[in-house]
């Protein structure tokens, strides 16, 4: 039962499923992925603050599900921490950890629902992949940076495997619209034998 959510995303899950699976798993979400030692947000956060001095910048956790991205920002002294999720129930368990400026659900059909030049610095922890947001997330990401703006993301195995998402990082970077400022494989859910890769890109 506690590996149902994770292998129903992993193997299944269709984005256009996905608002009503992550409300369905929102209050078991932080204990399967703590048994499973879920690393990869604070080894986003940790690549982000290692690049960023300012940590009083405002960051956007998109995606932030309930709040575990923003609980690693925080532990690394980012203090103006802004998330938006399309799951409510995920944002409502985000709320009770009061460790974010705004809160803000999104349409997962909402082809913008960033700002341009709003947010110099921003995550996207475990949020684009298979069965999760598609490659033309990260498009959004980084056409709504603000020039020399930040955005720290990861891709698991699974994602790196299919080359049309790093190949959609690879095209800004060829173009010479965005640079790659760091890029680590490490530790995702161990306890899947799933690896990730972070990712660290400067718009141009």
């Amino acid at each position: 039962m506690a590996d149902r959510f994770l292998d129903h995303i992993y193997q299944n899950a269709r984005p256009e499923e996905a608002d009503a699976l992550y409300d369905a798993w929102a209050d078991t979400y932080e204990a399967e992925l703590a048994e499973n030692g879920y690393a990869t947000p604070a080894r986003i956060a940790s690549a982000l603050a290692r690049h960023c001095p300012e940590r009083d910048t405002p960051v956007l956790d998109f995606g932030c599900g309930t709040g575990l991205s923003g609980l690693a920002l925080k532990a690394e002294g980012f203090t103006v921490i802004d998330g938006m999720d399309p799951s409510r129930e995920m944002l409502r368990r985000a709320g009770e950890k009061e460790i974010y400026r705004h809160l803000r659900h999104i349409a997962i059909a909402d082809p913008a629902p960033i700002p341009q030049d709003s947010y110099a610095l921003m995550t996207a922890a475990g949020v684009v992949g298979p069965g999760a947001a598609p490659a033309s997330t990260i498009d959004m990401l980084i056409q709504t940076l603000p020039p020399s703006g930040l955005l720290a993301l990861s891709l698991n195995d699974q994602a790196v495997s299919e080359a049309v998402y790093e190949g959609t990082m690879h095209a800004w970077i060829e173009a010479g619209a965005a640079r790659l400022r760091f890029k680590e494989h490490g530790a995702h859910l161990p306890g899947k034998n799933l690896k990730s890769t972070i990712y660290l890109i400067e718009k141009a």
